[in-house]
């Protein structure tokens, strides 16, 4: 069952006068939390006190031994209570859970908001898949914001299943819960005034705010950028950058996800001048780092950790994403905000031991409450989507060949470019290697950990293969090969050998979507994702269990990283630098352009 919740619609919860009676002093509160250490992120105080709630919301906070009345009272016993944490941009699409079943992970861990962009199952199934996405949403314990995809598909440099203008997402605005126009990837387009580009953005501007995306833009470039009205960038990975985006006037998500992890490098620039301009978001995180590992509370302790205050960073990850998203009644323990809360012991590690969401008890021990919605009937309102291979797929479409002239020079084989992937961030270095040929074609070098990567578009069938070369993964034989790709998601696949990659597509192909792990010919694990390719029909246990199948078999195959799949998913991202591979071929990102695979 699922918590009956009207906060979708802000004005279907306005405040009442039984709201303001109860803060009077003149009718009693529905709970009373008494005997609390209270965060109070305006004044940066940790007050002892009690909390009067009254239906969602909180009626008073009152300091000290003042008098209250309440039909209920539970002793906090000098515990802390802080505003539950809210995460400023994720896609909930790569913890492969529906929101519906995402929450049972995430409240435990004092999650009581998040900002999604919908932008993966946009990519896929487009409006109806943000839609479908929408409406799983609904009447979870959990505020779940979202902002209108921009860049579906991400750049002009790759195929994806849908493509949206600005007329097709101004309908989204329509609903409340749509709070922004999501990050804003394409930004040669801004920055240059793109009509289309332009469009997209003076809509969300004239309905809500226009959330950015812009990795390593510096200079003009950045103040162009700026001054188009972009309001935030989660994609800072070096101080100097996130300085200068600060002082355009950017506020600066810090990202600490399951990918990308860039809390340790932006951290020294929090300050007690510049905290205010901080959110903390988590981007993409998968099922069992945010079973295990925890959310927006995991971000919080490690700051603490690094140094940062804990209050500041208890007020980063709570009320400041309440406020750059406007949400007035949300991110604070005070008068007239919905009663989102935490209950935690350690002030330096702070860890919820009870999650409030409007007042309900939802999570306690670790463990969420409410008994969980059926994930599997949740999918069937997504709706369909196939994965679609090229006609006639052989072992011989992998096949790359060689320059004519290479078997004439065996001793000068030909320069290929490289991309070298690094599987603890998104950017990927662009590499020259001496190529390795055989019967005429560029084949990998396990030696060299030299290995094949195939793009294949998926949506339509259409039979785009791109093909290049991959450093990093570490495969000795083999297969692994996912439909989650970002951002258009097609079937991407690094391998050690074309038989293997015919392999896996098919595999995927029949599954209808997901990851997989191939090797001689034979799948060795597979995670199925049916809807839309990209997320599980199953409970969270489940996925769990066969994520962790699926990483077991990929050691198997002499991969040494913890999840090659997320670094992998990243590959095909055509707009973060530097090298990337998308369906149409390799994109050196920098020049914003396709590229050979052998060097001139």
């Amino acid at each position: 069952m699922l918590i009956a919740s009207k906060s979708d619609m802000h004005q279907a919860d306005p405040i009442t006068p039984e709201l303001l009676a109860v803060a009077r002093s003149d009718a009693p509160a529905d709970l009373a939390l008494a005997n609390a250490r209270i965060i109070n992120v305006f004044s940066g105080e940790i007050i002892t006190g009690t909390i009067l709630i009254h239906q969602r919301r909180i009626a008073a906070v009152l300091s000290g031994g003042e008098p209250y009345r309440s039909l209920r009272t539970a002793d906090c016993a000098g515990s802390f209570v802080a505003p539950g944490f809210i995460d400023a941009h994720m896609h909930v699409e790569s913890t492969m859970m529906p929101p519906s079943e995402f929450v049972t992970l995430a409240s435990p861990h004092g999650t009581t908001g998040v900002v999604l962009d919908p932008h993966e199952i946009a990519n896929v199934l487009g409006i109806p898949g943000i839609r479908a996405l929408m409406d799983n949403a609904r009447g979870v314990p959990l505020h779940c914001m979202f902002a209108a995809s921009s860049c579906v598909p991400s750049c002009h440099l790759e195929t994806s299943g849908a493509r949206l203008e600005a007329a097709d997402l101004a309908p989204l605005f329509d609903d409340d819960r749509v709070v922004a126009l999501a990050e804003m990837m394409n930004f040669p387009g801004a920055a240059l005034g793109d009509p289309g580009v332009l469009a997209k953005i003076n809509l969300g501007l004239t309905r809500r705010i226009v959330d950015g995306h812009a990795p390593g833009l510096t200079g003009r470039w950045l103040q162009a950028y700026a001054g188009a009205g972009i309001s935030s960038d989660h994609e800072c990975t070096r101080i100097d950058e996130a300085r200068e985006k600060l002082r355009a006037g950017i506020r600066i998500f810090i990202r600490q996800g399951s990918a990308a992890r860039n809390l340790e490098a932006l951290l020294p620039l929090i300050t007690d001048a510049t905290r205010s301009r901080f959110c903390f978001c988590t981007d993409d995180r998968h099922p069992a780092d945010l079973k295990i590992e925890g959310h927006i509370d995991h971000v919080v302790r490690l700051a603490i950790a690094g140094g940062l205050d804990p209050v500041a960073a208890i007020t980063i990850g709570s009320f400041n994403t309440a406020q750059h998203y406007r949400q007035r009644d949300r991110g604070a323990v005070a008068p007239g905000y919905f009663a989102d809360l935490i209950v935690f012991d350690d002030l330096k590690a702070p860890r919820p031991r009870q999650v409030y969401f409007e007042g309900a008890l939802v999570a306690e021990h670790g463990n969420y409450l409410p008994i969980p919605s059926n994930p599997a009937q949740a999918a069937k309102k997504f709706p369909a989507s196939a994965v679609r291979l090229p006609p006639n797929l052989t072992e011989a479409s992998f096949r790359v060949p060689a320059p004519k002239d290479a078997h004439t020079h065996p001793q000068a084989p030909p320069r290929i470019r490289v991309i070298g992937m690094d599987p603890h961030q998104l950017v990927t270095e662009h590499l020259t290697m001496d190529a390795s040929v055989k019967d005429g074609a560029i084949v990998p070098d396990i030696g060299r950990d030299l290995l094949k990567m195939a793009v294949i578009e998926r949506h339509k069938g259409g039979g785009n293969i791109g093909l290049g070369f991959v450093k990093g993964f570490g495969l000795k034989r083999g297969a692994i090969a996912s439909t989650v790709g970002h951002d258009a998601h097609n079937l991407a696949i690094v391998s050690t050998n074309d038989a293997d990659m015919l392999a896996a597509a098919r595999a995927l192909s029949q599954a209808g979507g997901g990851q997989c792990a191939v090797v001689d010919g034979r799948v060795l694990s597979l995670l199925p994702l049916p809807i839309a390719g990209l997320m599980s029909d199953q409970p969270s246990e489940t996925l769990i269990k066969q994520q962790h199948a699926l990483h077991e078999a990929t050691r198997t195959l002499g991969c040494p990283h913890a999840d090659p799949f997320m670094p992998l998913s990243f590959m095909p991202l055509p707009v973060i630098p530097q090298l990337k591979l998308s369906d149409l071929g390799l994109v050196d990102v920098e020049k914003f352009a396709l590229v050979g695979l052998v060097v001139s």
